[in-house]
């Protein structure tokens, strides 16, 4: 990974950090991405209460001092102020693909939770459209009749999620986003899949060399729906 890539990285992490409020409710991603998001989180010292999509996000932001509530069974905190996340891909039309880490039925339970859902990526996530593979957890019980259903899905050589799932890949064609999302929710044994529709996405906060984009999806929450997503700066407002 190039030092740049990373640059942009911690440039967007710095940037959603800075939209965190005192005494919100903050739902923390998983990711390379995140990973200088929850630093930069932790360093602005503010009254917070935490959830964390992964194992690994939740014992990193313990141990730099974030409070982490659960979110499961007992948990009464139902709804979240904003969530961060990181992406494998950002498309044109607003969809976006996570899931590398195999951490994406949790983060998108934690998205759809959030009332704003920021996702921050390096520039080399962007894409003209969604393409394979997409991350699919599938359920144990029945896997192999899930998988000859699907036909077009490749195991992964990994270990189970830690809610038991079965991490695999839509190797497939990705024609329209939305069909097959359609296609792999509606099909049983599957738990969850990677593919996040736009109107998940409050906006997308870009690195670009040394400085930050904001894209507004503005078919997100509450929002009618545009044909594009948009790029807002100082000096512009084009379509991508």
């Amino acid at each position: 990974m190039s030092t740049g890539i990373e640059r942009e990285k911690q440039l967007v992490a710095e940037a959603a950090a800075a939209l965190v409020e005192d005494g919100m409710t903050v739902g923390l991603g998983t990711g390379s991405t995140v990973a200088y998001f929850l630093p930069a989180l932790a360093a602005r010292d503010l009254e917070l209460r935490c959830v964390a999509t992964s194992p690994e996000t939740e014992t990193t932001a313990r141990d730099l001092g974030l409070r982490v509530e659960p979110f499961a069974t007992g948990s009464t905190l139902a709804r979240l102020d904003i969530a961060v996340d990181g992406a494998d891909q950002v498309a044109r039309d607003g969809w976006v693909v996570k899931g590398g880490g195999g951490a994406h039925t949790r983060e998108k339970i934690v998205a759809a939770a959030a009332a704003r859902f920021v996702v921050i990526v390096s520039s080399d996530k962007l894409v003209d459209e969604i393409a394979p593979p997409i991350p699919v957890e599938l359920l144990a019980f029945g896997v192999a009749a899930t998988v000859a259903r699907l036909g077009s899905v490749r195991l992964r050589d990994t270990q189970s999620t830690p809610d038991g799932g079965v991490l695999a890949d839509w190797i497939g064609s990705v024609d329209d986003p939305a069909e097959l999302a359609a296609l792999l929710a509606g099909t049983p044994g599957v738990g969850e899949h990677g593919l996040f529709p736009p109107d998940f996405v409050s906006e997308i906060l870009v690195g670009r060399h040394d400085r930050v984009e904001r894209l507004v999806s503005k078919w997100g929450r509450g929002e009618p729906r545009p044909h594009k997503l948009r790029a807002r700066s100082a000096r512009s407002e084009e379509p991508l």
